[in-house]
């Protein structure tokens, strides 16, 4: 049997996107350290984005930043040519970046509809394109869902419909690209210490600690997860040892959705 490189990515190269805050900035730093050079899209926060740059380049220090808006497909598509040409290739594409407006459904206004799929959706789609026509064999695409995709999450019907439809994109593009050796994932989390979450708190008001708490003593392991944690399973998702895993949407979530809602 062929020894597979389990440990590292050196010598690879990864996309990020939204990979400059929050979950994504632990991502591309669980990259570098795995020996990948990491190209980091954002949208606006300069500030940010260079002091994750400044942590990113300590450990790989040929990564890059890509700015770039999602919701635009024009740019998607340059920001994946500009990662895998200013980086001479392209191994690995992480969908990461989300936004929606957290309202009922039944107070949805279409321009909120069109800009979480816009940015989701077709962002998602735009993205494995370009991708693809540059991604040898041994590439993989993640992408990262959430618990809204699956349960009912007050606040959350358009953004959880987004992440569902990208979970069923992420089957048919394994298929799709399967037999050239490229394996696309996705990971679904369930509570995280985000910029989305905190957003999330405005529409919960004084219940928000309240749902922290229940989040947390719903997991098995009674706590909430870090950051890193998660990253942690991104990353290995992107090893090239994990050559046989594709067409999944892996939970992980501390097991918080299969607790029986009842038990104390």
């Amino acid at each position: 049997m062929q020894d597979l490189p389990i440990h590292d990515l050196k010598d690879k190269v990864a996309l990020v996107t939204g990979g400059t805050r929050g979950l994504g900035r632990a991502i591309s730093l669980g990259l570098a350290n795995l020996g990948a050079t990491v190209a980091m899209n954002y949208r606006r926060d300069e500030a940010s984005a260079e002091r994750s740059l400044r942590d990113v380049r300590g450990v790989a220090p040929r990564s890059i930043l890509v700015k770039a808006d999602l919701e635009d497909e024009a740019q998607v598509r340059a920001m994946v040519t500009k990662a895998a040409t200013e980086l001479g290739r392209l191994d690995v594409l992480i969908a990461n970046a989300a936004a929606t407006a957290f309202k009922p459904l039944l107070e949805t206004k279409p321009h909120n509809l069109a800009r979480t799929f816009a940015l989701s959706v077709n962002g998602f789609v735009a993205a494995v394109q370009e991708a693809s026509k540059v991604m040898d064999a041994g590439g993989r695409i993640l992408m990262i869902s959430g618990i809204d995709s699956i349960r009912n999450l007050p606040g959350h019907g358009v953004l959880g419909a987004a992440k569902a439809a990208l979970e069923s994109m992420v089957r048919d593009f394994a298929f799709e690209l399967g037999p050239r050796g490229i394996t696309v994932n996705g990971i679904n989390v369930g509570y995280i210490d985000t910029d989305s979450a905190r957003l999330y708190s405005s529409y919960l008001g004084d219940e928000y600690e309240d749902f922290q708490r229940r989040c947390a003593e719903r997991s098995a392991l009674k706590r909430l997860p870090t950051l890193d944690e998660i990253a942690a399973i991104a990353c290995l998702v992107c090893l090239p040892a994990a050559s046989y895993l594709t067409a999944q949407t892996i939970m992980v979530d501390g097991g918080f959705t299969v607790s029986f809602p009842g038990a104390k």
